[in-house]
């Protein structure tokens, strides 16, 4: 579903990838553009680390500790730089002890995801095969463009760093720059564009399946609920250990409602997706005011129960790993995500993005025993 671009519009184009869009303000809250913020690019020595506030809202503390006076707050996408990173001593062994210094006193890194900057120089050329990127700023902001013409905000609004995507054609933007085509994977109507500059190309052998040479019933995931740890196993040793965040029980559901705990049992993957359109289509406040979310570009997804589509996957909207945080589904950091992603079966094929919504894909994937 690429447009196919006049000789004018090649031009224009073909200069913006090569020329760059230069150094910008920063401007934390709502950019210089009418659509999207103006990320400045990196310098070449290190700043010190960015986060964004990924809840609605985090308290500023005058110290790292629950009880200590509340001093400020920050809001959600509101970007914070960290000057410190504290463990205090006194924290209970099961909560997690990780807090940030910032401006004005300390946040508990629960709610921030660590962020990073990185505009892209953009290509004029997409095949409509599409191509798997990711985004490298803290957020930036869809759009849809209507028949009349008319560029407005998608439904979905805002999507959000290392959340990832299936890019199939380019246009020029609301802004006269480069702006990707988005198709989600949930249906081939739902297209949105968003900024070139603002998300990266992922490369084929950066997500290609590791050990090969491993025979794949020679491989099986356990989950433990109590540890809130994964760990992957060959030949019966444990090659590979991450902290997990799972389900947090609600006993108020309803009988037809979905258990929001992690299922226990033997499982297998049934299906992988590098990307996945999680809760609700629709956006905005409402849906997390009535206990709803909308997670566009899940990362790294492995799906091992069906009903319910419980998955291991990345996470971009909370650092609270070891702790319960999810409706079910197995939380993991974007890292650790990948590395599962590529180890495990039934092998995902990088060229086709059709493959990404094969939810009839079964087969003999590797086994998941969560206890």
């Amino acid at each position: 579903m690429s447009r196919s671009l006049t000789r004018r519009d090649f031009i224009k184009l073909s200069g913006l990838a090569l020329g760059g869009f230069g150094f910008r303000r920063w401007e934390h809250l709502a950019g210089s553009s009418p659509y999207n913020p103006d990320f400045p690019r990196q310098p070449e020595q290190p700043q010190g680390r960015l986060a964004r506030v990924a809840s609605r809202q985090v308290d500023v503390r005058a110290r790292p500790r629950d009880d200590a006076p509340i001093v400020g707050n920050r809001f959600r996408d509101q970007i914070i730089h960290i000057y410190e990173e504290l463990n205090p001593p006194d924290a209970p062994k099961y909560y997690n002890t990780l807090w940030y210094r910032v401006w004005g006193g300390y946040i508990h890194s629960a709610h921030l995801q660590i962020v990073e900057i990185r505009l892209n120089d953009p290509s004029p050329y997409m095949s409509a095969a599409g191509h798997l990127c990711e985004v490298t700023v803290p957020y930036t902001t869809a759009y849809q463009k209507t028949r009349q013409g008319e560029w407005i905000r998608w439904r979905g609004s805002r999507l959000y760093y290392s959340s990832t995507h299936w890019v199939t054609g380019v246009e020029l933007g609301p802004d006269d720059h480069l702006w990707y085509q988005i198709t989600s994977e949930l249906s081939d109507s739902e297209v949105y564009y968003a900024p070139a500059e603002h998300l990266r190309i992922i490369s084929p052998e950066e997500w290609s399946p590791i050990s090969l040479d491993v025979p794949p019933e020679k491989k099986r995931i356990e989950v433990s609920l109590k540890e809130q740890t994964l760990r992957a196993f060959e030949y019966d040793q444990v090659v590979f250990t991450a902290r997990i965040s799972s389900g947090i029980p609600n006993p108020r559901l309803g009988e037809d409602d979905l258990p929001t705990s992690t299922p226990t049992g033997k499982f297998v993957i049934y299906s992988k997706m590098p990307s996945k359109h999680m809760g609700s289509v629709a956006g905005g406040p409402e849906v997390e005011e009535n206990g709803g979310f909308t997670l566009p570009g899940v990362p790294w997804t492995s799906f091992f129960r069906s009903p319910g589509g419980y998955a291991m996957h990345g996470t971009y909207w909370h650092n609270n790993f070891g702790l319960q945080m999810s409706h079910g589904c197995v939380n993991m950091r974007n890292e650790d995500a990948l590395w599962l992603f590529r180890w495990s079966t039934p092998v995902f094929d990088p060229t086709s993005i059709k493959s990404s919504r094969d939810w009839e894909k079964t087969g003999n994937g590797t086994t998941v025993i969560v206890y």
